[in-house]
C-alpha cells in the first residue's frame, strides 16, 4: 500500500514523461499562481481576496479556545464556531479564520452565509479515532453505502440545506489522513462507508476556492442535490494507487462551474453522477449544465473525467475545455451498463491535451457494480449527442475502446481534429468499437468504420455551445478582513 501524499510525493512517470510533465505544470502553476494572485492578498494585519459575497462578522478558530498543536481534538472548537457564527446569518454573514498550525478535528457542520477561510499554513486534520465519526443513511439516490450495505461515515466537512456556503483560502490544507481508511477497506474491515472530505446536500450557492485537499478517505468534494456552485483553484493529491479518492463529483447538481485546478489521485479527478440504479431512476435529478475548465490530471488508473457509472438520473450539457492530462488511463469515460437507465446526452468536449494515456476515448455500456439485486434489467441507459474536437495526444496505448449495448446503440458521437500519436508498443488495432454509431472529420490514426470520416471540410462539424451558462455570469466580490 503507497502510504500518503505529501509534498515531496509525485507519481511515477518516465523521464520522458517528467520533462513533459515540468513544461505543462510549470505553465499551469503559473496561471494558477495569477488566479491566487488575484483572489487572495494578505497585508500587514487585513486580509484581502474575492468571492461570492462578502461577511460583515469575522472570527477566528482561536476564539473558540482551538489549539493547532496537532495533537488536541478541536471537534468541540469547530462545531461551537460555527453555531457561534450562524447568529449572524441574517446580519452579512460571518467568516471563521484558521490561522496557521495543524488543526485536528472530527467532523463538523456548516451553517448558511458562511465562510470558511485558512491560512497558507494552516491544515485542517481529520482524527483517525473512527469511532468518533457519526454514522448518516446512505444518500436517497443511491439506497446502499458504496463500502458496505449500511450507512455511511458523515464527511469531515457537512452541510445540508444551506444557502450561501464558503470554503477558500491561501491555498491552506485539508488533510483527510487516509491511510487508516484505505488500509481498512482494502482489509474489508470498514462496516459503514468511508467518509469525504466534503460533502454538501440540498444547497444553494457554493463556493470552495484556493484550498488544497489531501489523502482524503474516499471522495474529495461532493456536492449532491445541490445548485450554483463555483469550484475554483482547487488542489487535490492522493496516492495514484489510493482506493475511490475521486477529485470533485458533481453528483445531481445543476449549474456548476469546475475551473482552475490541479488533481492527482487514486480514481477519476472528476467524476459526474446521479445515483445508482432503481434508486437514481427513482429520485430522479440530473446533473446538468456543468462547466469543466482548465483541468490538470493525472490519474494511472482512471479517467480525467469520467460520466457516470452512477448515472440513473441522467447527465445532461456538460462542458469540458482546456483539459491537460498525464499518465492517465483515459481522457473522458463514459461508464454505464443494463439496469441503469438515465442518459447522459450533450456532452461537448474541446482543447485536450493529453501524454502517456491507455485509451484517449472510452465508453462502457457493460459497466456492473450495481446496488444491490433489485435492479430493473429493462432499464436501459440513452447516450446520445457526445461530441469531441480540437485534441492532440502522444504515447498512447489505444486510440478509443467505444463499447454500446446490445440493441441499445450510443448514437451522435462526433470527433474533430484529433492527432493521437501511438506510443512505440501500441495495439495494432487503435479502434475498437461495437453497438455505437457516429462521425469523425480529421482523426489520426483513421477510426473504426462505424465512425466514418466525413473528409476535411467537416473538421468543425462537431458542436460546442456558444452562450453562457447562468454559472458564468457570477461576479466576485472583493473582501477585506481585519486578522491577528
Amino acid at each position: 500500500m503507497q502510504c500518503c501524499y505529501n509534498t515531496k510525493t509525485i507519481p511515477h512517470l518516465h523521464t520522458r514523461d517528467m520533462i513533459w510533465l515540468f513544461v505543462v505544470v510549470a505553465t499551469v502553476v503559473g496561471s494558477m499562481s495569477q488566479v491566487e494572485g488575484r483572489n487572495v492578498k494578505f497585508i500587514e494585519g487585513s486580509l484581502e481576496y474575492t468571492a461570492i459575497n462578502c461577511r460583515s462578522h469575522s472570527a477566528s478558530i482561536t476564539d473558540f479556545e482551538g489549539v493547532g498543536d496537532g495533537k488536541t481534538l478541536n471537534t468541540r472548537a469547530f462545531q461551537e464556531a460555527v453555531n457561534t457564527l450562524s447568529q449572524y446569518g441574517l446580519d452579512g454573514g460571518a467568516q471563521l479564520y484558521v490561522p496557521a498550525g495543524q488543526w485536528l478535528t472530527g467532523s463538523f457542520n456548516l451553517t448558511s452565509h458562511f465562510t470558511l477561510f485558512l491560512h497558507k499554513d494552516a491544515t485542517i486534520l481529520a482524527s483517525q479515532d473512527i469511532n468518533t465519526w457519526p454514522v448518516i443513511d446512505p444518500l436517497p439516490s443511491y439506497g446502499h453505502g458504496r463500502d458496505a450495505a449500511g450507512g455511511r461515515y458523515i464527511s469531515l466537512i457537512f452541510g445540508t440545506n444551506l444557502t450561501d456556503v464558503i470554503i477558500t483560502g491561501e491555498n491552506g490544507t485539508i488533510d483527510g489522513q487516509g491511510l487508516l481508511w484505505w488500509q481498512k477497506f482494502h482489509g474489508k474491515k470498514l462496516k459503514y462507508t468511508r467518509p469525504y472530505l466534503f460533502e454538501i446536500l440540498y444547497s444553494d450557492t457554493i463556493q470552495v476556492s484556493n484550498v488544497t485537499f489531501l489523502n482524503s478517505p474516499s471522495w474529495n468534494v461532493h456536492p449532491v442535490y445541490s445548485s450554483n456552485i463555483l469550484l475554483q483553484g482547487i488542489t487535490i493529491l492522493a496516492p495514484i494507487q489510493s482506493p475511490n479518492t475521486d477529485g470533485i463529483n458533481p453528483d445531481s447538481c445543476s449549474n456548476t462551474r469546475i475551473e482552475d485546478s490541479y488533481i492527482v489521485s487514486g480514481d477519476d479527478c472528476v467524476a459526474v453522477k446521479s445515483g445508482w440504479d432503481e434508486y437514481g431512476i427513482s429520485y430522479g435529478m440530473p446533473t446538468q449544465h456543468l462547466i469543466i475548465k482548465r483541468l490538470t490530471c493525472i490519474s494511472p488508473y482512471s479517467a480525467a473525467i469520467a460520466l457516470g457509472s452512477e448515472m440513473s438520473g441522467g447527465i445532461q450539457d456538460v462542458r469540458a475545455e482546456d483539459i491537460v492530462a498525464i499518465n492517465t488511463e483515459s481522457a473522458v469515460r463514459i461508464k454505464t451498463g443494463v439496469g441503469r437507465g438515465g442518459f447522459v446526452k450533450d456532452i461537448f468536449v474541446k482543447g485536450m491535451t493529453l501524454h502517456t494515456m491507455k485509451w484517449v476515448f472510452w465508453i462502457t455500456g457493460n459497466y456492473g457494480s450495481h446496488a444491490d439485486t433489485h435492479w430493473d434489467p429493462k432499464a436501459i441507459p440513452v447516450i446520445q449527442n457526445i461530441n469531441y474536437k480540437d485534441i492532440v495526444a502522444e504515447n498512447v496505448t489505444m486510440a478509443a475502446r467505444l463499447e454500446g449495448i446490445s440493441g441499445d446503440t450510443f448514437t451522435g458521437i462526433c470527433i474533430s481534429n484529433a492527432t493521437i500519436g501511438m506510443r512505440v508498443k501500441a495495439k495494432k488495432v487503435p479502434w475498437t468499437c461495437s453497438d455505437v454509431e457516429g462521425v469523425t472529420s480529421g482523426v489520426v490514426p483513421k477510426p473504426c468504420d462505424l465512425l466514418p470520416d466525413q473528409g476535411p471540410e467537416k473538421i468543425e462539424m462537431c458542436t460546442f455551445p456558444q452562450e453562457k451558462l447562468a454559472i458564468e455570469n457570477i461576479e466576485l466580490k472583493k473582501c477585506s478582513y481585519v486578522v491577528s
